[in-house]
């Protein structure tokens, strides 16, 4: 492992939320009634399910990435249990419990939340953060060695992704929306689509032509950079945590952050390490054994992404989960 200068450590951050928890869904459905929604679209139980995700996501920065300082998971009045795996370890002290309420502190009609949008929104609030951090959903992992250049490197964050057109710069766009209008095609007005709101970012950012397409990756996000984002675009920020349920409306956190960065040279595009995504639930068993193959044998795969992996059949949870416990291990076997 490259070692890295004390004057610049680098953090991770982690949204996790236990779904089975009775209290957190309790909280949740005492929210929807009240609201008189239903549990669908932004909450549907898939999005607040977990399968032991989280212990793979922590052992994999742990084993991975030892030069980050320190890993802070955030969530709502719950405790996952990997913390008490960690009480009187060398990692105790590295691995810290955020709730809700430190980082809404300043916005406490918005919770509770249940929205991933509005909380990785405000996860630059976190007490004693790192001006340089990652930001990972509980089902990222690495799965090689990584080091510091792989997410920062003079001071700027490191992007993975693809810029696109967007869909009024494409040539004949009026044409096609007008063949799609007829075909009965248009995208429903209450449906959340993930790149039109990455295309919304980028326009808030004055970007005409073209957006960033982000793929399922761990992200690198400066703290300053954040609160100039809070700065320049409350109206931005305040649409996004006062919405407790995702909704169309809103802006992708990761997406505002890669195009401020990028509008500021604060980013460089780097796509030679890259991810691994699986969805159990779409993917076949050959595909997914394809996928898993092409990691092993490619050592620029250091990312995995795995969607809903209760959604797919006992053979694919067991397939996948046999070669993360072989190529992550377990958080017993780090202590």
């Amino acid at each position: 492992m490259k070692d890295i200068p004390v004057s610049t450590p680098i953090d991770a951050v982690i949204m996790w939320v236990d779904g089975a928890d009775p209290e957190h869904a309790a909280r949740l459905d005492t929210f929807l009634r009240n609201k008189g929604l239903a549990r669908e679209g932004g909450a549907n139980k898939a999005r607040f399910h977990h399968a032991g995700e989280l212990d793979y996501c922590v052992t994999s920065l742990l084993k991975f990435a030892p030069w980050l300082r320190t890993i802070f998971i955030v969530t709502d009045q719950q405790r996952p249990p990997l913390l008490d795996k960690l009480v009187g370890t060398s990692f105790e002290q590295r691995v810290c419990l955020i709730d809700h309420s430190v980082i809404f502190a300043e916005y406490p009609e918005c919770l509770p939340s249940f929205n991933s949008m509005a909380i990785s929104s405000l996860l630059w609030r976190i007490p004693g953060l790192a001006e340089q951090f990652l930001y990972l959903n509980d089902d990222f992992m690495l799965i090689q060695p990584t080091y510091p250049d792989d997410f920062f490197r003079d001071g700027k964050v490191v992007l993975r992704g693809t810029w696109r057109l967007l869909p009024e710069a494409v040539p004949g766009s009026p044409m096609i929306r007008l063949v799609r209008r007829c075909l009965g095609r248009e995208q429903k007005k209450n449906r959340v689509s993930f790149w039109a709101l990455q295309q919304s970012c980028a326009r808030q950012l004055r970007f005409t032509k073209k957006y960033f397409r982000l793929p399922h990756v761990p992200h690198a996000w400066k703290r300053s950079s954040w609160e100039q984002i809070s700065n320049e675009f409350p109206a931005v920020i305040n649409t996004n945590t006062s919405a407790q349920l995702r909704s169309s409306g809103q802006y992708v956190p990761e997406a505002l952050s890669s195009h401020f960065h990028w509008r500021r040279n604060l980013a460089v595009l780097d796509n030679a390490r890259t991810n691994m995504q699986l969805k159990p639930g779409e993917q076949s068993l050959f595909r997914i054994r394809l996928k898993l193959r092409h990691a092993e044998i490619n050592n620029n795969v250091i990312f995995a992404c795995v969607q809903s992996v209760e959604a797919g059949s006992a053979k694919k949870q067991k397939l996948i989960f046999s070669w993360l416990d072989k190529r992550i291990g377990s958080l017993e076997e780090l202590l």
